[in-house]
């Protein structure tokens, strides 16, 4: 090579001569350093040699001749190529150690620009590694060949590459070529830059949105749904993933049917198998159900034939876009040679015909047009003609009159026709003639649609998705948290700039019935934005062609992975097969099922019907997006801290409440079943959906939503309209840990159904650390076996009467404190009176559950019965409720409830029982009332033997002089053995009703219980002590009550009592449960009520 010096006249080969020389300088120290630095650091010895002070300068003269050969684009493997020499030769050399200084300046002075601008060749690098795959399909295509690979560092990519190409590619689409031109024809220039605006906006806020959420932490694989999934929840996160699952499957229904529209209309028109234009859709439906099979399995074989394609696919799109605007600038000076043809004021379809006349002169003779033929009989002149044709001319009109010529005037409107109405345009002479049938069979062009505002905005608005296209890929990016933002933000200016200029410049260039015309039939079927691009029309549809092919193989690449992200997480239990692929990882089961769902969309056949369906579910996708930014923002959780400064949550709200709109101005029946859609897995998430906690802002709310909820019930308590059962469940646990009494859950499930608050407490002996963990996880199990809605609590305490007050007293929080207790009959009666005293002390209800083991569980039904109310005292109504919200359930729906109560010998039995209806009616209860009379009668021997025989116990043990403690141990023996013997008679009953449950006192009992005091007194004769007064009148009270109970509610399927206050003086406690068995003898299922002090019920609404 020769280089000729200006100015001299000579030939140089010096310089040449220089630049190679310091190529091969380069080289060869970069092979010197890696030699030397192996020997230095040895790493099979592990020793560091010691280097001699020229040595040490030799090696930093090499080191920055290696750090310098990055000026140049120098790559590792070029050093192979040339010939090895020794370091000796290089120190020899003055003439490369010159040159060496030489490069070393030239380095030093483009260091600066190396920082902060890249070298041509990483760029080329980045470029060439460019994709606009999902994060996650790398691996999948470096895993397909089945060959272990060596790893290899992937350059990661800057916000240009990574974010804003991508974006790009994504946003501009099959809408921008197919239909903006007919959109703005149809909507005018106004109304198209209203529909744009309002779409670009809804993108532009989500983006802020998204950009908060995403640099909020690391995202990723799995795009929106992990960032939905992780703000808002698995339930939220699986609607609105799956939501996007769709949206993104049906866009790929979309770009395929326009693929097929551009190959039938514009390419290969003659290769249609129906001829019929009403056939048009069956030929989209056959040749789309191709295009997805051979799609399909391009991506089955390997997405990196897809990966391959990226970057043609984004020159694709860029050149279209290039051509229109150059076409654009064209216009000004020389206005494209396509004109339209006009019969009177309505528009034709020019593919059979040539000339705009009705005649032309050919060899001086007049002859008919092809024009003429179809509109008439025949082609002579005298034939029968269209009335239309007869009385209107045939006008030519240029198809772009161009930029200055003042069509934007015409334009600015919109024209919003019923589908079949003529593409007229408007100032036009037209003679009206009669419409006849056979016109649609005329070369007119015709409104295929009904168009409407809100029609266009469903049609445009897939144009402006794809914004998630950076957000997905974040484990590719150098610093994700600055590109995300930067790029998504900058593509969507970019892209909604295009977008405004181009319908703008649309309505400034082309004529209004052209803009109408949706596949340029009257342009001989040249796509509209076609005649306007420069050099030819063929750039547009090569282009668009190959960027819904990439388009549509990116929805099938990127569909798959996001339902296999879903799948893996577990979320969705029908899901989970969808989680497993081929070896690879590669989502074969999952690409099966989007195939199938992206067939449905084709089956549609029509671009502007599945337009409005993806629109939905990218709406959907987006308003949860603004949603979770906007929860977040207002929790001000301490791990929210973005990077991302410029959000708010207005703009959220605004961005949420925007899209909300949009869907229902697309189309409202669509948004209603997209949102019945997300409701329905929501549910089904919540309902039978893995549990999962990923720190979600619902729960957050939900957290704030309960504080403020606490706070405004502690102001004042609830009124009677709003009382209802907020119980606290005492379950006591066996020696395993396990709940010894699970039937007393059902009850509580059966009485609550899920409302209100239910707190399941258990006290423990013992030390929290060992017991605790275990306690509480078993009463949680039990508590879903037994669908018991509600918290569970477990104490473990040395001093179990202790944990009982202080469970009582401290349970709940705030307003939301439970106000009944609900236990099963007590084993330690000692404990069962406290309990009681401290229930009625804090103004609580008390409920006993006796023989808690033969209640029904929730699997059974009972069919028929009676649930019997002994309405003795009143409690504020606590009685009558509880059978009400028993028979809520489905376990007691079908039994009768029944209401007695109790009249003394001085009572209007018959008035009493009027009042008690009406009292009833006005409580908007249905229950059988029957009032009882009660005798006043003599004191039977054996009431006055049991009363005597209850003292003389208490008697004995007091003159055995044995300690409080001691008698109160006595009397726990007696009580445990009689419970005991119960216990056994009622195993050995089996399905049979014993006569007597739980009876302390027998007159068996009674001889033996005398034979052992006689026995054991030897101080007094106990025999010639008289019983205390007050307790035969109790006793006997106890006794003629029970008579009437078992004779009416014997066979009931439970019986509701009024639970008597324990004594007041503490000397009685010994016989107090004795009067409560006595009082349940003979009955089968027993529930004791004791009020809490207050009304429960009222009349008033």
């Amino acid at each position: 090579m020769l280089i000729k010096i200006h100015g001299t006249g000579k030939v140089h080969l010096k310089p040449i001569r220089i630049i190679l020389a310091i190529t091969l300088t380069i080289i060869k120290c970069r092979i010197i350093l890696t030699e030397y630095t192996e020997y230095l650091f040895n790493t099979e010895t592990g020793h560091v040699a010691l280097l001699s002070p020229h040595d040490a300068g030799v090696l930093e003269s090499i080191t920055s001749i290696s750090r310098g050969r990055k000026c140049f684009g120098l790559s590792r493997a070029s050093s192979g190529i040339f010939e090895r020499s020794s370091s000796s030769n290089i120190r020899q050399d003055n003439k490369k150690a010159k040159q060496k200084l030489l490069f070393s300046s030239i380095c030093a002075s483009l260091q600066e620009e190396m920082d902060s601008n890249p070298m041509v060749s990483s760029f080329l690098n980045k470029l060439a590694n460019y994709t606009n795959l999902t994060q996650g399909v790398r691996e999948h295509e470096e895993a397909e060949d089945g060959v272990r690979r060596m790893t290899v560092m992937v350059p990661l990519m800057g916000t240009f590459i990574g974010v804003y190409l991508p974006c790009m590619q994504n946003i501009l689409g099959v809408i921008l070529f197919l239909r903006l031109t007919w959109i703005v024809g149809t909507a005018g220039i106004l109304g198209s830059f209203a529909i744009v605006s309002m779409c670009c906006i809804c993108t532009l806020l989500t983006a802020i949105s998204m950009s908060a959420i995403a640099t909020n932490g690391v995202v990723p694989a799995g795009g929106s749904y992990y960032m939905i999934s992780r703000s808002l929840g698995p339930e939220f996160g699986g609607a609105v993933g799956l939501c996007f699952y769709l949206g993104t499957t049906f866009a790929g229904s979309l770009y395929i049917l326009g693929i097929i529209e551009i190959l039938l209309t514009y390419i290969i028109p003659t290769a249609t198998l129906f001829e019929e234009d009403a056939a048009m859709l069956n030929n989209m439906r056959v040749y789309g159900t191709c295009c997805l099979v051979l799609m399909a399995l391009v991506v089955f074989v390997g997405v990196k034939y897809v990966n391959k394609l990226a970057l043609v696919f984004l020159a694709c799109v860029i050149l279209s876009i290039m051509a229109t605007y150059a076409g654009v600038i064209k216009t000004i000076i020389e206005p494209p040679e396509f004109n339209v043809c006009l019969l009177g004021n309505r528009s034709l379809k020019n593919e059979k015909f040539d000339t705009c006349a009705k005649t032309e002169v050919v060899k001086n003779l007049t002859v008919t047009t092809e024009l003429w033929s179809l509109f008439c009989d025949s082609k002579y002149s005298n034939t029968t003609c269209d009335e239309y044709f007869t009385l209107n001319n045939l006008t030519e009109i240029q198809a772009i009159p161009g930029l200055l010529s003042g069509v934007i005037k015409d334009n600015l409107w919109g024209h919003y026709d019923p589908a079949g109405v003529f593409i007229e345009k408007e100032n036009q002479h037209s003679a009206p003639a009669a419409e006849t049938p056979q016109n649609i069979y005329k070369p007119y062009l015709f409104n295929d649609i009904t168009t409407y505002f809100t029609l266009l905005v469903g049609i445009y608005f897939p144009s402006v998705t794809g914004i998630m296209a950076g957000s997905n890929r974040s484990g590719d990016l150098k610093d994700a948290q600055k590109s995300i933002p930067i790029g998504t933000i900058m593509a969507i200016l970019t892209t909604s700039f295009i977008y405004i200029s181009f319908v703008v410049l649309f309505g400034a260039c082309i004529e209004g019935v052209v803009l109408r015309d949706k596949f340029g039939y009257s342009v001989k079927k040249i796509p509209v934005i076609g005649i306007l691009a420069w050099p030819s029309p063929w750039v547009i549809v090569i282009g668009s062609f190959f960027s819904c092919c990439g388009a549509g193989l990116q929805s099938l690449t990127g569909a798959p992975r996001l339902l296999q992200a879903i799948a893996r997480d577990g979320i969705i239990p029908f899901l989970q097969v969808f989680g497993h692929g081929k070896a690879n990882g590669e989502p074969t089961w999952a690409l099966l099922l989007t195939v199938g769902i992206c067939e449905i969309g084709i089956l549609i056949a029509s671009v502007d019907n599945v337009a409005p369906i993806l629109s939905m579910f990218f709406l959907m996708c987006y308003l949860f997006v603004n949603l979770a930014c906007a929860v977040q923002t207002l929790l001000g959780t301490p791990n929210w801290r973005p990077r991302f400064k410029f959000y708010h949550w207005s703009l959220s709200f605004l961005g949420m409440s925007l899209c909300l709109s949009l869907m229902f101005i697309c189309s409202w029946y669509y948004a209603l079943v997209a949102i019945v859609i997300a409701g329905c897995i929501y549910k089904y998430i919540e309902y039978k959906g893995a549990v999962k906690e990923w720190g979600d802002g619902i729960r957050g709310l939900s957290l704030n939503a309960a504080r403020y909820a606490l706070i405004r019930l502690e102001e004042a308590p609830p009124h009677t309209k709003n009382w209802r059962p907020q119980l606290m469940v005492l379950c006591k646990m066996n020696s395993d840990l396990l709940v010894k009494h699970p039937r007393l859950l059902s009850l509580t499930t059966q009485l609550k159904a899920g409302k209100g608050l239910t707190i399941v407490c258990s006290v423990l002996d013992g030390t929290y650390m060992t017991r605790a963990n275990d306690a509480k996880t078993n009463l949680k199990t039990a508590m879903a076996v037994e669908k018991t809605k509600g918290f569970s609590h477990v104490v473990v305490s040395s001093n179990l009467r202790n944990a009982f007050s202080l469970l009582i007293q401290s349970a709940g929080l705030g307003g939301m404190k439970h106000n009944a207790v609900l236990m099963a009959w007590p084993a330690d009666w000692k404990l069962a009176l406290e309990t009681v005293r401290e229930t009625t002390s804090a103004n609580q209800a008390m409920l006993v559950a006796k023989n808690i083991d033969r209640f029904p569980s929730n699997q059974e039904r009972l069919k028929d019965g009676n649930i019997d109310v002994w309405w003795i005292v009143h409690d504020g109504g606590l009685l009558m409720l509880l059978p009400f919200l028993l028979k809520q359930h489905k376990v007691w729906k079908k039994c009768t409830m029944r209401i007695f109560t109790v009249a003394q010998m001085d009572d209007n039995s018959i008035q009493m029982k009027k009042d008690l209806q009406m009292f009833l009616y006005q409580l908007r209860l249905d229950a059988e009332v029957e009032v009882v009379e009660m005798h006043d009668s003599d004191i039977s021997a054996f009431t006055y033997e049991k009363t005597l025989m209850m003292e003389q116990r208490s008697q004995m043990l007091k003159q055995m002089h044995l300690s409080r403690t001691e008698r109160e141990r006595e009397a726990q023996l007696i009580h445990d053995r009689n419970t005991a013997s119960h216990s056994a008679a009622n195993d050995k009953a089996a399905g049979a009703t014993p006569d007597r449950v739980h009876m302390t006192w027998t007159k068996d009992k009674l001889i033996n219980e005398r034979n052992k005091q006689r026995e054991g007194m030897a101080v007094k004769d106990m025999f010639n002590m008289k019983p205390n007064q007050s307790n035969v009148r109790r006793m006997h009270t106890a006794v003629k009550l029970n008579e009437v109970v078992v004779k009416k509610s014997k066979n009931s399927e439970l019986v509701l009592l009024n639970m008597p206050g324990p004594p007041k003086n503490k000397k009685g406690d010994e016989n107090y449960m004795e009067f409560l068995e006595v009082l349940m003898e003979g009955l089968d299922r027993v529930l004791l009520v004791r009020g809490g002090g207050r009304e429960v019920v009222t009349i008033y609404s």
